[in-house]
């Protein structure tokens, strides 16, 4: 699989062949992203619903009425469960736990897949020597812009995910504050992120450090 290559005056100056990663095939491909992206999001998931025991019920112990003699049914405070205001019986503790594990080999491979996908429906572009681009918003403006006036399935698509190997201050500086420009460390990439991409522009030492994948 091949991907176009551009250098900052946004000169397509080829075509570079993308690493192996991404022509990962499996034929229960949907099925291996899906059960990826739940123990991602579920990882993510805290517990914030507590509620209160009968135990930790603010106001009085007195019984509510006598045992015997009323023809009512027997009970004790008005702190039970079965009474409005009483505490919940078997209800969150705020100590929930949503963990889940996800091997590393399925990691990789659910990766792959999206990575695959991408590459398939050509929603992928290199730039060399990324990192020297001039740290400034309007520099980044007018480069994205660039790149979408050659590339039509970029201009179409609404959150561009820009993956480079390490943290680059020249390129956060110049991309942080384009609305819909995520930028993505080759060493946190991940498929919850890659998923919520439309498109993706790499750069050519990712592409180069992905091969180690």
């Amino acid at each position: 699989m091949k991907a176009p290559l551009y250098n900052l005056q946004l000169e397509q100056i080829g075509d570079i062949d993308l690493p192996k990663i991404f022509s990962t095939t499996s034929k229960a491909e949907d099925k291996i992203i899906a059960q990826t992206l739940r123990v991602y999001r579920s990882n993510l998931r805290k517990a914030h619903a507590k509620s209160k025991t009968r135990a930790e019920i603010a106001g009085t112990t007195k019984k509510m009425w006598k045992q015997k003699g009323t023809g009512r049914a027997r009970h004790s405070t008005a702190k039970a469960p079965i009474f409005v205001g009483g505490g919940r019986a078997h209800g969150p503790n705020g100590e929930q736990n949503f963990k889940l594990k996800l091997s590393k080999k399925s990691r990789k491979i659910a990766l792959g897949l999206l990575l695959n996908k991408f590459a398939k429906a050509k929603k992928i572009s290199v730039v060399e020597k990324f990192g020297q681009l001039e740290p400034k918003t309007k520099t980044g403006m007018k480069f994205i812009t660039g790149l979408m006036d050659k590339n039509k399935v970029l201009s179409e698509s609404r959150r561009i995910g820009v993956i480079t190997s390490q943290t680059n201050a020249n390129i956060r500086r110049s991309l942080r504050n384009i609305k819909n420009i995520n930028l993505i460390n080759l060493k946190s990439l991940n498929s919850l992120d890659l998923s919520q991409q439309h498109y993706l522009i790499f750069s050519k030492k990712a592409i180069n450090e992905l091969n180690k994948f």
